[in-house]
């Protein structure tokens, strides 16, 4: 039951943080962000907001850098959004599984022969 308490706020939580960048942070080092997943720790206290971003590595961390900035105004606008009690600290960290799924297929792809060709046995 409190697992599906806790996936519930965590898509509400995406979606309305989600809205909250792209609508009222101004932070100019803030760029275009995609909000891929949050996950709350059990007590609530904590959410970590898995965030995907586009530039170079530098322009990467700027975005990181403002948008940790940005959290507790992000908080603040949740506290007046959600019927929540207590509203987690937000943390912001790069969500790296694209890169993962790249990496997997490109060592895949070197181990498992294309179809159509004969294997070599």
């Amino acid at each position: 039951m409190a697992a599906r308490r806790t996936e519930r706020l965590n898509e509400q939580l995406k979606r309305e943080i989600s809205s909250l960048v792209r609508e009222e942070v101004r932070d100019p080092r803030v760029g275009l962000v995609t909000i891929t997943g949050v996950h709350t720790t059990r007590d609530l206290g904590l959410a970590r907001v898995y965030v995907m971003t586009v530039g170079s590595d530098a322009e990467r961390q700027a975005t990181l850098a403002g948008l940790a900035a940005a959290a507790p105004f992000l908080r603040t606008a949740l506290g007046r959004i959600l019927k929540i009690r207590r509203v987690p600290e937000l943390r912001f960290e790069e969500d790296r599984s694209l890169e993962h799924a790249r990496r997997i297929e490109r060592v895949l792809s070197e181990v498992i022969p294309p179809p159509g060709e004969p294997d070599e046995a």
